[in-house]
């Protein structure tokens, strides 16, 4: 049976036109080292591969919020280690004063407490940007109110913030509080009043007040101590967390690169068989066709 030569002719140049697309999507692999780069290259893949880059988005997130939780930490952190060494001296004039010593000494001792209430205020103030550490989740107001007297010395502290905690999610099931808490806030708030009770004690030069504010002092600097070691446990969870999500993400990583990448030692073997297929091809379609050209003027 006799074929038509246009059915034949549009054979071979289906055949040649698919060699060529296969020649050029194989040179594409070899040139970016991609596997894929449409959709319609492998669609299970590409579902596959955006679920992936999906969940990176997500690690992506967390490691960002990770590192300002770290931060937060170690800016409270920061401003505790500040409080505990005005509780030191304070602490230590408070021995001091609980002994006999003269008016002279009791004044000059009163009057660097009050310098001590002053860098206290400062430090309970204290700013990470623009929010306020030590205010729960109050952050744009100062949580220590200091009410003066007509000399301009500080009388009384009250706590202005809350007593919320903000927490911050670092993992699908996990979420950490990287702010002081409630107790501590106010605990600071109460350390500074033990100050100025042991101010007016020393100015009053009263070993017997003076004694009862020590005692004070020292519950005060437990709570600061206790804060320092949470904090320190705070910011060993979210190491641990950060190197975790850093471990996932090189894991998503190397699977999306698994479903994108292209093999290319196979790719290139692929290529050059196609090359030589397309020529062979190319070379057999101009003798077919010539042949037909021939047959059909005799």
């Amino acid at each position: 049976m006799r074929i038509a030569s246009n059915t034949v002719n549009d054979s071979i140049v289906r055949q040649i036109q698919n060699l060529g697309t296969s020649q050029a999507k194989l040179q594409n692999q070899v040139a970016t080292g991609l596997r894929i780069s449409q959709p319609e290259d492998d669609p299970a893949a590409v579902g596959r591969v955006i679920n992936l880059e999906s969940e990176q988005r997500q690690l992506t997130q967390y490691q960002a919020n990770a590192k300002r939780a770290l931060e937060i930490s170690q800016a409270s952190y920061s401003g505790l280690q500040s409080l505990k060494k005005v509780s030191n001296r304070a602490t230590e004039i408070g021995t001091l004063g609980a002994g006999a010593i003269g008016e002279s000494s009791a004044k000059a001792y009163a009057s660097e407490v009050n310098q001590l209430i002053e860098q206290t205020v400062q430090f309970a103030n204290t700013r990470f940007g623009n929010d306020y550490l030590f205010a729960g989740t109050a952050v744009s107001t100062a949580p220590y109110a200091a009410t003066r007297d007509a000399a301009g010395q500080i009388t009384a502290v009250a706590y202005a913030g809350n007593a919320q905690r903000a927490g911050i999610p670092i993992s699908e099931a996990a979420t950490i509080s990287p702010g002081t808490d409630v107790t501590i806030n106010q605990g600071v708030g109460d350390f500074l009043n033990h100050l100025i009770s042991l101010r007016d004690s020393l100015a009053a030069n009263n070993p017997v007040a003076v004694s009862a504010s020590q005692t004070n002092l020292l519950a005060s600097e437990d709570i600061l101590v206790s804060a320092l070691a949470e904090h320190g446990g705070i910011q060993t969870r979210i190491e641990a967390a950060q190197s975790q999500l850093a471990d996932r993400d090189l894991s998503l990583q190397s699977l999306v690169s698994s479903e994108t990448e292209a093999d290319l030692p196979a790719t290139i073997v692929k290529l050059n068989q196609t090359q030589t297929a397309y020529q062979a091809a190319l070379q057999s379609a101009a003798n077919i066709m010539k042949v037909s050209l021939l047959d059909y003027l005799r």
